[in-house]
């Protein structure tokens, strides 16, 4: 069983926990700023299955509908607050702000306890042969079923 990992959904709200390692950290002992991207990957990744979606098995539903398809960010925008450092306990947190035909825009945050470090927009986009294409009703099902 790997929920603890994957964090949790309440109130619309998924929350998961990162730990930040040596290898998290550049020369001066702070997170290296890409490193951020990777633990809000996680988050998102980690987001829709918890809203009980099988990727696997959506992803193949979706392959069935939309041949060689993806899921590709298409505009992402940042705001570093605070720094964080080697050992520190972060949490991730995403929620969905919007969802269109064939993208969905998701709000993240990296916290360290009460303290916000980032703020985040990510607009991820669904493509099928090259070119934008509605998102599957099998995902839309799953990203909508958490939303406030």
């Amino acid at each position: 069983m790997t929920s603890h990992l994957d964090g949790a959904i309440n109130d619309g709200l998924h929350r998961m926990q990162v730990r930040v390692y040596y290898e998290d950290t550049d020369f001066s002992g702070i997170v290296y700023h890409a490193n951020y991207l990777r633990f809000m990957e996680r988050g998102r990744t980690n987001y829709l299955r918890l809203l009980g979606a099988d990727q696997r098995a959506l992803f193949a539903e979706a392959a069935s509908e939309a041949p060689g398809f993806a899921f590709v960010v298409r505009a992402m925008t940042l705001e570093y607050l605070k720094p964080s450092r080697m050992d520190d306990l972060l949490e991730i947190v995403t929620r969905p702000l919007d969802i269109r035909g064939a993208s969905i825009t998701l709000g993240q945050e990296v916290r360290r306890g009460d303290e916000l470090l980032l703020e985040a927009k990510v607009k991820v986009a669904f493509v099928s042969g090259g070119r934008a294409r509605p998102i599957p009703k099998a995902l839309r099902i799953a990203m909508k079923a958490d939303q406030l």
